[in-house]
This record gives C-alpha cells, sequence and structure tokens, in this order.
C-alpha cells in the first residue's frame, strides 16, 4: 500500500494550521509519522508493511526452530541494546533464566527506548545481536531453550 501523496500534503498543511506538532498514524499495512519543527512539517518515518497472512504470528512472537529452541525477534527497525544504560549490566547473558515478561534488551526507534520482553520461560542459548548494532523487523535476536 503505497501512501498517496496529495493526502500526505494536506495532512501536513493541516499540521501547520492547527498548530500540532506531531502526528502518528499506523495500521496493518503502514506506520507513518509527522513532525513539524522550526523548518516546517516532515515526513520523519514511514515504513510499509508486508501483507501478513491471518495465520502469521504477531512480530514479537518468539519463532519456533526444530532444535527445540525458539527465537525472540524484533518487532520494530531500530538499535539494540543489552543494558537499559551504558554503565549498567546487561539485562541478560547466554545462559540466563528467563521468565515470561522478563526485559531482556532495549530498542531504540525514533529517540524512544522500547524494552524487549520474553515471550516465555526459559534459558537464553544465544545472543544473536552485538550491543549497539541496528536491527530490522523480524531480525533474530536472542535464541532461547523453553523450560
Amino acid at each position: 500500500m503505497n501512501i498517496d501523496l496529495k493526502q500526505l500534503r494536506t495532512l501536513l498543511r493541516v499540521l501547520e494550521k492547527r498548530n500540532i506538532t506531531e502526528f502518528e498514524f499506523e495500521d496493518e499495512h503502514m506506520r507513518i509519522r509527522l513532525a513539524r519543527g522550526a523548518g516546517g512539517a516532515r515526513v520523519v518515518a514511514y515504513e510499509e508493511r508486508p501483507e501478513v497472512a491471518p495465520a502469521a504470528p504477531p512480530p514479537r512472537a518468539a519463532a519456533s526452530e526444530g532444535d527445540g529452541g525458539t527465537y525472540v525477534t524484533s518487532p520494530f527497525v531500530g538499535t539494540f541494546y543489552r543494558s537499559p544504560s551504558p554503565d549498567a549490566p546487561p539485562f541478560v547473558e547466554v545462559g540466563s533464566q528467563i521468565r515470561e515478561g522478563q526485559a531482556l534488551c532495549i530498542i531504540e526507534a525514533m529517540k524512544l527506548m522500547n524494552e524487549i520482553e520474553a515471550d516465555c520461560q526459559g534459558t537464553i542459548v544465544e545472543i544473536l545481536v552485538e550491543n549497539g548494532k541496528p536491527v530490522e523487523f523480524g531480525q533474530k535476536l536472542f535464541k532461547v531453550r523453553k523450560a
């Protein structure tokens, strides 16, 4: 699904007229974020989403593998961080026992820090991304052996 440029221009004008500084829209097909600052209104982020079959798991769901391990995947594009701050210890290490809902890492997207939580209970078998590196939507972050 492509965004209609005429509609986008109209939306940017509305932002300026109504003195709205930020606007974000998301649906199953796309996500767009608009912001207005000193330089005028501009598109900050735009992401088209591929068509997803109804039976597909949600993006944050762990993906199963044949060897009994599952993978925690990235729910969006951003920068991967293993700890809450540069001087703090990592959320998890290889061999860490995890529980459902436990924070595993942070992905920074558009200046927002998003904690990624475990979808299951188990043990971290492998950390697949280097700290501070960019990640893509659906990229495997951790291999987990379910308990």
